[in-house]
C-alpha cells in the first residue's frame, strides 16, 4: 500500500497531468486519504532536497532576493528549532504579523513542522482588534516587525514576542534563529486533523469570525487552487495579496509550492499599480493572481507598455467586472479567469485552463467539490445560495468557527456547507455570481444584485469603482443608489451624474436602473480590500433628511425628466 506522501503526490500529479482536461480532472479526482502526513516535513522538505531552483523571489526597496527550495527547507528547520528552544510546541498558537519578508514563509513552514497553529494578522490592525485576535485565538507567541511592535506590545503583553529585522527591549530577536541547527527532528504522531491556521474573516457584513483550519485542509485542500492556476514547470507566480489574509496562503504559499513553482512577492508600503506591473514585466512573472480592486487599478494604466511575459491571469476575493476582463484581453490577449473561494474553504468554483469561458461568470466546480444552489426553502434550484455538499466531506473545508458551535451548525445544516453567497447556474453548468446574500436587495419587489449594477457602471470611462446599495424611498421601499469613485480627470457634478444615469439606461432594464448617485473620494473597505457595503447601508439608513454634498437624484436631471415626461405622454 502506498505511503501517505505517495498518495499526496499521486493526487497532485493527476491534477497537473490533466491541467487542461477539466472534464477528466473533475470526474476522476479523489482527495488523498491521510492521517499523519506533515506537508512541510514529508512533502516540502523532500521536494527541496538538493533543489536549487528559486522557491521565493522577494523585492523590497528595489533590492531583489532569491531563496531556493533547499534554502527554505534549511531556514525553516532553523526557525523550528529556535521556536522549540523558546517553548513553542504542538498546539501552541502564534500570532504572525509580518509583511512579504522571508520570515513569513519560514514561520509558515516551521509551525507545520512543530505542530503549532498560526493566527495570521494584517500589519495595519489597531490595538483593540489585535487584542481580540490574541484573546479569542488564545495565542502565547507573537512574530512581528518593528512597525507593529508597539501595537503588539499593547495587545499581547503576556506573550513571548519575536521581532523580525531589529532588536527591542521585551522582544526576542528573530534573526537569532539563523544560528540554530539546520537539521530538525520531526514531531511524531501529529495528526492531519490538528489545528494549523486560525483565520479571522474580513468582516464585510458582520464581526469577523474565527475560522479553524487543520494541518491538511489548506496544505492539501489547495491542490484545487493549484489546478485553477494552471502552473507549468518553471513558472514565476505572483499573488497580489496582503499577508494576514487567507488569500495569501491560497496563492502565495500552498498553491505554487504544491506545484513546485516559485513565488514572487513585492514588499511595499503603499501599492503603486504602475510600479507593480513594471516589476512583473521586469522579473518575468508568468502567472498572476490579483483581486478585483487591483485589476481595476491596472486598467487605468497604459497596459500596452506593460505587457510582460504573462501566460495565466486569474482573479479572486470578490467578483471582477466583465468590462475590466475585456479591457485586459483586448490589450494583452489573455482572458482573466475568475475563481470563487472563501476563508472557510479553498477554490470551490473557477474558470480552469482549457475550459470554455463566459466572461463575467465564475466558472464550474473545482475537482473534489460538489456544489448545489439552495433556495430560501433549502431546495436545490438554478438560482440560490452556493452550498457545498458534505457527503463526502471535502478535505478543504474548515473544522468550523472556533468557540461558536451555534454558527457552525447553522452553516453546516442538512448535509451542506452554506457559503452565504448567491449565484445563478445556466444549462451548461456555468455559475455566475449574484452577490452576498446580505447585499442582494429588493426594489419595488424586484430582486437586485449590486454587483450587476456596479459592473454596468464601471463600463463608463469616468468610473473607477462603484458600490450599489438600497436607499430608502417612500414609493418603492428602496431604490438603487450608487457610490461612485471617479477616474482621474473627471469631476463630480450634476452633469456627470446625469451622464452616468443616461449611460445606465441603455444597459439595464428599467427596474434595475440606479436612481441616485453620490460621488465619493474613496469607498469603505476591509483591510483585505473588499468593499464594505454594510457600512454604506448603515450610513444611508441613519442619514439626515438633507442631501449630502455631490449627491444627485434622477429628479435633479433635466434630460431624464424630459424623457420621463415624453414617455408618460
Amino acid at each position: 500500500m502506498p505511503g501517505e506522501l505517495d498518495r499526496f503526490l499521486a493526487a497532485r500529479d493527476f491534477l497537473l497531468q490533466h491541467r487542461e482536461d477539466y472534464e477528466t480532472a473533475y470526474r476522476e479526482f479523489r482527495w488523498p486519504e491521510l492521517d499523519r502526513f506533515n506537508w512541510a516535513s514529508d512533502f516540502f522538505d523532500e521536494q527541496a532536497r538538493g533543489n536549487s531552483q528559486p522557491a521565493l523571489w522577494l523585492v523590497e526597496d528595489g533590492v531583489e532576493r532569491k531563496l531556493s527550495f533547499e534554502e527554505m527547507a534549511r531556514r525553516s528547520n532553523q526557525v523550528a528549532n529556535f521556536f522549540r528552544r523558546h517553548g513553542v510546541g504542538p498546539g501552541d498558537r502564534i500570532v504572525l504579523m509580518v509583511g512579504n519578508v522571508a520570515a513569513l514563509w519560514e514561520v509558515m513552514l516551521a509551525a507545520l513542522k512543530l505542530g503549532a497553529a498560526l493566527i495570521p494578522c494584517a500589519s495595519l490592525l489597531p490595538v483593540e482588534e489585535l487584542r481580540d485576535r490574541v484573546e479569542r485565538g488564545r495565542a502565547r507567541f507573537v512574530v512581528a516587525e518593528p512597525a507593529s511592535a508597539a501595537t503588539c506590545t499593547a495587545a499581547a503583553p503576556g506573550c513571548t514576542r519575536f521581532l523580525v529585522g531589529d532588536k527591542a527591549a521585551g522582544w526576542v530577536p528573530y534573526e537569532d534563529a539563523y544560528d540554530a541547527p539546520t537539521e530538525f527532528s520531526p514531531i511524531p504522531l501529529l495528526s492531519v486533523h490538528d489545528p494549523y491556521l486560525l483565520y479571522f474573516t474580513s468582516g464585510t457584513t458582520a464581526r469577523p469570525k474565527l475560522v479553524l483550519h487543520t494541518r491538511q485542509s489548506y496544505p492539501v485542500g489547495h491542490l484545487a487552487t493549484m489546478y485553477w492556476m494552471g502552473f507549468r514547470r518553471g513558472d514565476l507566480h505572483w499573488n497580489i495579496s496582503s499577508p494576514g489574509w487567507a488569500k495569501h496562503a491560497y496563492s502565495s504559499f500552498f498553491a505554487p509550492w504544491n506545484a513546485g513553482v516559485a513565488t514572487f512577492a513585492y514588499n511595499y508600503t503603499r501599492f503603486d499599480p504602475r510600479r507593480a506591473l513594471e516589476l512583473a514585466a521586469g522579473c518575468g512573472v508568468t502567472t498572476m493572481c490579483a483581486p478585483a480592486t487591483v485589476w481595476r487599478m491596472f486598467v487605468q494604466e497604459d497596459l500596452r507598455s506593460l505587457a510582460g511575459k504573462f501566460r495565466e491571469l486569474v482573479s479572486a476575493g470578490e467578483p471582477l467586472n466583465p468590462e475590466v476582463i475585456l479591457q485586459v484581453a483586448k490589450v494583452w490577449g489573455i482572458t482573466i479567469r475568475e475563481g470563487f473561494g472563501q476563508t472557510e474553504n479553498t477554490l470551490l468554483i473557477g474558470n480552469f485552463p482549457g475550459q470554455a469561458m463566459t466572461v463575467g461568470a465564475m466558472g464550474r466546480p473545482s475537482p473534489g467539490h460538489s456544489i448545489a444552489l439552495l433556495d430560501a426553502e433549502g431546495c436545490e434550484a438554478n438560482e440560490g445560495e452556493v452550498a457545498l455538499r458534505l457527503d463526502p466531506r471535502p478535505v478543504c473545508l474548515m473544522v468550523g468557527y472556533m468557540d461558536d458551535p451555534e454558527r457552525t451548525a447553522q452553516v453546516m445544516a442538512s448535509g451542506f456547507y452554506r457559503t452565504g453567497d448567491v449565484a445563478l447556474r445556466d444549462g451548461q453548468g456555468m455559475y455566475t455570481y449574484v452577490g452576498r446574500a446580505d447585499d442582494v436587495f429588493k426594489s419595488a419587489d424586484y430582486r437586485l444584485s449590486p454587483f450587476e449594477l456596479e459592473s454596468a457602471l464601471v463600463e463608463h470611462e469616468a468610473v473607477a469603482e462603484a458600490a450599489v446599495i438600497p436607499s430608502p424611498d417612500p414609493v418603492r421601499s428602496c431604490v438603487p443608489k450608487a457610490f461612485v469613485m471617479l477616474a482621474s480627470g473627471f469631476q463630480p457634478s450634476l452633469c456627470m451624474a446625469e451622464e452616468l444615469l443616461l449611460f445606465l439606461r441603455g444597459r439595464l432594464a428599467p427596474y434595475k436602473r440606479v436612481r441616485r448617485i453620490e460621488f465619493v473620494e474613496e469607498l469603505p473597505k476591509t483591510i483585505s480590500g473588499k468593499i464594505r457595503r454594510v457600512q454604506l447601508r448603515s450610513a444611508e439608513k441613519s442619514r439626515p433628511a438633507e442631501r449630502r454634498r455631490h449627491e444627485y437624484w434622477e429628479e435633479d436631471c433635466p434630460r431624464l425628466q424630459a424623457m420621463s415626461k415624453r414617455a408618460a405622454e
